[in-house]
């Protein structure tokens, strides 16, 4: 009967997103960790919203396997007192809608962009001049020397510095821009875009990829396919179902509980495409109380145990890691200060008399719980009960991922749609440093996180980390970094994880990276 069951949902679920491609089209059809539904890359950190970005737009300077910046859309030449930085379009360069990609564009994208993202905003702190120059050229002048102008230009994820046409790039960062047109290697399909159903692109004609190898998210974007659609499936069962038939072609994030199934057929490729791997979070909403007390804070911090959330999110020794370090174990700004009673789960006693002290008055806390991510359900259960076991009184809202997503970027009293706790991941190249790692920002209302601590000291140490040219010192600030962030409780680092992806072997040319699941250089065979 639930076999029976499944099938007929599959059945269904497929029909609901069957629509005719053109004549002799090579489609690739893929379900994503997520459902698609905001769309402008700068809108949110959401990472399938990111995804989204990467088919349809292009960046300026792109990374490597090597962790080396290449040209993308762009070279660069610096000034010997490296001050001037001078980037040059490539020849060939045009929007979905024709027109030519022009330094103005270029210019426009940058700002929109580092008004939204944390690294961006720290660019600009030490940026005097931003300007086209040219037609295809754009100068960068800064106040003072900064290491991470490249860095910060070529990052990979969230937020990334897409390109977009003038007109576009102009909306007011705190808007979703109109249209979706970018210069990258497909297009969006607006008409056949169906929220909680389907998102479509189709191979842009015009594109001019480079001519090297694709590596990570440099070199060469072929698209080797005619169309890709993203079908939306919220049962996992459905999905792995959809792939082994093969109905579907890539599955981005099976459960763990799955795999066997899957790596037992030998039609299927598992494998895991982001090497850096994952670190699982929660926030807490430092604007009302009772997480705008810091001894409420601390209680939190104090209740987590880092392997019962990981149990119970992964629950395979293989995929997980306990981690008490902010910038990812294993990496050269790697330090465990602080984090003892995440790591060792030793905590609840002193959280339960921290929180009697604190003069938190029982009010519920709102904790919001996707329900239809695999890889974000388990976090907010888990910490759910581990903060009841500490005296707090949970309100555990269940929802989907987009109104969380949505939802979170409200300032509004918990009590009017606002929030005191959600729950993410980060992947390794979001948390690599103190300037890319926006989690930490101080920014405040004005300019911070979801989340939104006010912490001028932090905001110190990250321009300290960001003005270091020395491994040493940088090593010796992201440490006093970590400390703080335990100390003043700026998020709840909850373990590292490593997430599969899985496809059929007719598709070749799938591509390891640093974050992204991306779509050219895949072949698929007839």
């Amino acid at each position: 009967m639930r076999s029976a069951a499944r099938g007929i949902y599959l059945s269904i679920a497929l029909a609901s997103v069957t629509v005719a491609a053109p004549v002799q089209a090579k489609t690739l059809t893929a379900v994503m960790h997520s459902d698609l539904r905001v769309i402008d890359p700068l809108i949110t950190t959401a990472y399938i919203t990111r995804d989204h970005g990467y088919m349809v737009y292009d960046t300026l300077l792109a990374i490597d396997s090597d962790f080396k910046v290449q040209p993308q859309m762009a070279s660069w030449t610096v000034s010997d007192d490296k001050l001037t930085y001078t980037f040059t379009l490539r020849d060939g360069l045009k929007w979905h809608d024709g027109a030519a990609v022009t330094a103005e564009d270029c210019v426009a994208s940058l700002k929109r962009w580092a008004k939204r993202d944390g690294m961006g905003q720290k660019l600009m702190d030490f940026t005097a001049s931003l300007e086209a120059t040219g037609p295809k050229t754009m100068t960068l002048k800064l106040k003072e020397p900064y290491g991470l102008v490249l860095e910060s230009i070529g990052k990979p994820s969230s937020l990334v510095p897409f390109m977009m046409p003038k007109r576009i790039a102009e909306t007011p960062a705190d808007k979703a821009i109109p249209e979706q047109i970018g210069s990258g290697p497909f297009k969006f399909v607006q008409t056949e875009f169906r929220p909680g159903v389907k998102a479509v692109y189709e191979k842009f004609t015009d594109y001019v990829p480079r001519s090297e190898p694709a590596s990570w998210l440099a070199g060469g974007k072929v698209a080797k396919v005619d169309r890709v659609e993203w079908l939306t499936m919220p049962d996992s069962q459905t999905a792995v179902n959809a792939l082994q038939s093969g109905e579907i072609d890539f599955f981005e994030a099976p459960p763990i509980d799955l795999l066997p199934a899957l790596e037992s057929n030998d039609e299927i490729v598992v494998r895991v495409l982001n090497s850096l791997g994952l670190q699982t979070l929660g926030r807490m909403n430092f604007l009302y109380p009772p997480f705008d007390n810091i001894k409420v804070r601390r209680a939190a911090l104090l209740a987590m145990n880092q392997k019962d959330v990981l149990d119970a999110l992964i629950g395979n020794p293989k995929y997980q890691q306990i981690c008490g370090a902010i910038f990812g174990c294993g990496t050269p700004l790697a330090t465990e200060v602080g984090s003892e009673s995440l790591v060792k789960g030793n905590g609840m006693a002193e959280a339960k008399k921290l929180l009697a002290e604190s003069g938190y008055d029982g009010k519920p806390i709102v904790v919001m719980a996707p329900t239809d991510v695999a890889a974000l359900k388990a976090q907010p259960v888990v910490a759910a009960q581990l903060l009841r076991q500490a005296g707090f009184n949970v309100d555990l809202q269940s929802t989907d991922w987009q109104t969380v997503v949505t939802r979170r970027a409200s300032q509004k009293p918990p009590a009017e749609g606002g929030w005191n706790m959600f729950f993410t991941n980060w992947v390794g190249a979001d948390i690599a440093n103190p300037v890319v790692h926006v989690t930490l920002s101080g920014r405040g209302k004005s300019g911070g996180w979801f989340g939104w601590p006010d912490d001028p000291e932090m905001e110190k140490l990250r321009d300290a980390f960001a003005r270091s040219t020395d491994l040493a010192e940088q090593k010796k600030i992201a440490a006093e970094i970590q400390a703080r962030v335990f100390e003043q409780v700026t998020y709840l680092p909850l373990g590292q994880y490593n997430g599969p992806s899985a496809w059929r072997k007719e598709l070749e040319g799938v591509l390891d990276g640093p974050a992204v699941p991306v779509f050219w250089n895949i072949e698929k065979a007839d």
